[in-house]
């Protein structure tokens, strides 16, 4: 249970419902962090414009891996388990996104894709630790600027998601309790499905 008051559904006011319609129509049910986020949901609005404006200049399969790359440091099971999830069933297979939930340099995955989580995880950890090699290295790799720009953005905007609803015991959507159990319990990085 979240330490602060989820918005129910009849609770929700026509603004916040709108939300809810929008979590329904894309998930299939309304996601508890967009309960809690529907307290601001003028902000609710803002995260989700500025998720679409980085996700529509960026390949769909990076983007899920610098999202689990990012989760992955910041020990949110939330997030872990919800890009996890698309990746094990859109990209890779379910055992590739296990073994990369715990430790992505024994995964089975290109050079490239390993560089970008290397470079998403340091933007986690520490911004100011990331230094031209770096860069370099995705430019050597055949990453554009904007892509690269594009990695950052995915990893920075992790942190916002990710801290905001692990500060607040947002716990995760009862749905990722149906993932193979061997896969939640890697995902599962910070708190449990039942925490609170």
């Amino acid at each position: 249970m979240a330490f602060i008051e989820s918005i129910s559904d009849e609770a929700a006011s026509k603004e916040v419902a709108v939300l809810f319609d929008a979590d329904r129509e894309r998930l299939g049910y309304v996601a508890n962090y967009t309960r809690i986020f529907g307290h601001r949901p003028a902000v609710e609005r803002a995260r989700r414009q500025l998720l679409g404006a980085i996700t529509e200049n960026m390949d769909p399969r990076r983007y899920e891996l610098v999202t689990v790359a990012a989760a992955r440091r910041l020990r949110s099971s939330y997030c872990m388990l919800a890009h996890g999830k698309i990746l094990a069933e859109e990209h890779l297979s379910p055992a590739v996104v296990g073994d990369l939930a715990v430790d992505p340099q024994a995964a089975e995955l290109d050079e490239v894709d390993v560089a970008v989580m290397d470079f998403a995880g340091k933007v986690v950890d520490d911004a100011t630790s990331v230094i031209p090699s770096d860069v370099a290295r995705l430019r050597e790799l055949g990453l554009s600027d904007v892509e690269i720009l594009d990695v950052a953005l995915a990893a920075a905007v992790r942190c916002f998601v990710s801290k905001t609803i692990d500060a607040l015991c947002v716990t995760p959507d009862p749905v990722f309790g149906e993932l193979d159990l061997d896969l939640r319990r890697k995902l599962t990085v910070g708190r449990s499905l039942a925490a609170g």
